[in-house]
Formats: C-alpha cells, sequence, structure tokens
C-alpha cells in the first residue's frame, strides 16, 4: 500500500487531518500509530475522536492500556508502551480489539508486531524543523 506525507503546523491541524483521515476508514479498520514520544500520536487519536463525533475528552491511555469511546463507530485507543512483548499485549486482551466493530488505535504498535492484523493501516509520526509540526505519513485508502 503506498502512503503520502502531510507536514502540520499545529495540534489543531493534526486533529483536523485525523477528523478526515477517519471517515475513510471501516468498521474494524486497526491503526498502528508510530513515533518517538511527543511525536503527536495521542493528538492524531483526539482527531480521530473529533471525526467520530466522540463527546468525551480523550486522553493517552499509557497506565490503564485501553481507553474506548463511543460515537459514531467505537474508538478504541490501545498505548502498548509500558509492554515489552505481544504476549504481554494478548494477556490483557489485545486481541479483542483487533477484531473489534469500531476503530482501533494502537500507540507503540511494535511491542506487538508480531499478532497485529496483516491489514493494519501504519501510521508515522515524527517531529518536525519546528515545535509544533509534524511529519505525518499516512496510506492511501482510497
Amino acid at each position: 500500500m503506498s502512503e503520502h506525507a502531510i507536514l502540520t503546523c499545529s495540534p489543531a491541524e493534526t486533529q483536523a487531518l485525523a477528523a478526515e483521515f477517519v471517515t475513510k476508514l471501516s468498521p474494524g479498520s486497526v491503526l498502528a500509530l508510530h513515533g518517538d514520544l511527543g511525536a503527536g500520536k495521542t493528538c492524531f487519536v483526539q482527531g480521530l475522536a473529533q471525526g467520530l463525533k466522540v463527546q468525551q475528552p480523550v486522553s493517552s491511555p499509557t497506565y490503564t492500556l485501553v481507553n474506548e469511546y463511543r460515537g459514531h463507530l467505537p474508538l478504541f485507543h490501545i498505548d502498548l508502551y509500558r509492554l515489552q512483548t505481544a504476549d504481554q499485549a494478548l494477556d490483557f486482551g489485545l486481541d479483542e480489539y483487533l477484531e473489534g466493530d469500531g476503530i482501533t488505535a494502537i500507540e507503540w504498535p511494535e511491542r506487538a508486531a508480531s499478532v497485529l492484523p496483516q491489514q493494519a493501516l501504519h501510521v508515522y509520526l515524527e517531529h518536525g524543523q519546528q515545535e509544533h509540526q509534524r511529519r505525518i505519513r499516512l496510506p492511501h485508502i482510497l
């Protein structure tokens, strides 16, 4: 699958990009969000939530591992930062979210790469040259 890169210049632009992107996804889509600490992964998920009309605040699930939100489709926000292996991810039930009826967004997906579905969509977020700039590589899905 080919991809394209977009440069955003603020958290609001990153969220708007994600809000538009989520409208092209279907139930059961799994997003693998790659990026260093502070690269904008949670900000991107906040935009997904906006696009899905989620009404509650979206925050990082670093300590809870999963946050679930209800909108037009369910949004499952998973953060694997604290895990070391795919087995640990399976122990908390990751496989159930991978087969869900909503949109699943996974931060630090490399911690469970061996169990991600082959059709997972990989999104790469990188720091730009200026403080709030982000270079975001998205898969072409249409």
